[in-house]
């Protein structure tokens, strides 16, 4: 299986588990889905079919909300002249980018970062107004309600490419000037460009790692126990 984790989910590996878990079958296409996702930059345009794309916003909208907020708003963006609007700002963004980025100012102008123009379907992600009001579980991480709405958009991506679509997550834009094209109201904020649709073909790993930009970190840099930084012990049986 292309893609696949480092293991063959075959078989449960807590037996107390065994009773809720999914057939093998089912847990293999999970795990298949999330590790064949790609952020993708080329479309071959075409069409998203209007159930498929309610099917795929029924899976972001099941995603889980810290305190049941839902945070989370789809703008469908269907006109050719917002499209192109929008392809504007990612582009002003995109020059600034990289500028700041320094001496790799060339390498990154020459990715392919966005496919507002050629995707079939393109759905701008906003914040509501009105997020303060919701106060359980962001009294002191207020910042839930953005990690809530990418829980949306994740399950969102990961139901895309089970369909056999991509999708890209466009973050260069400057959120109060793509507010303003939409008439989105004062207090809401967008978080991402959506590109979904169909694509000649998926990445064989993630494009940034191939085109060398960055490489996926090791997992044991990332997990520790107990205190920061301590490497967790081994449960093997002696």
């Amino acid at each position: 299986m292309a893609g696949a984790g480092p293991s063959d989910p075959a078989d449960p590996a807590d037996p107390a588990a065994a009773g809720h878990a999914f057939s093998a079958a089912e847990r293999q296409a999970v795990y298949r889905a999330i590790h064949e996702r790609r952020d993708m930059r080329h479309f071959s345009g075409g069409t998203v079919a209007d159930e498929l794309l309610q099917r795929l916003l029924s899976a972001a909208h099941h995603a889980p909300s810290v305190g049941f907020m839902q945070p989370w708003r789809f703008i469908r963006v269907r006109s050719r002249p917002l499209r192109e609007g929008v392809h504007a700002l990612v582009e002003q963004e995109r020059v600034l980018t990289a500028k700041a980025l320094g001496e790799r100012e060339d390498e990154f102008m020459k990715l392919k970062v966005q496919g507002v123009l050629d995707a079939a379907e393109v759905l701008v992600v906003a914040l509501p107004p009105g997020r303060e009001q919701h106060v359980f579980g962001r009294r002191t991480l207020p910042e839930m309600d953005l990690a809530s709405a990418a829980c949306a958009i994740q399950n969102l991506w990961l139901a895309a490419r089970a369909e056999g679509l991509g999708m890209g997550w466009v973050s260069i834009f400057e959120p109060q000037q793509l507010a303003a094209l939409l008439r989105m109201p004062e207090g809401s904020k967008p978080i991402a460009v959506l590109c979904l649709g169909p694509v000649a073909a998926f990445y064989e790993q993630p494009m940034l790692q191939a085109e060398k930009w960055a490489r996926r970190a090791p997992l044991a840099d990332m997990v520790f126990e107990d205190l920061w930084g301590a490497a967790p012990s081994s449960h093997e049986a002696p």
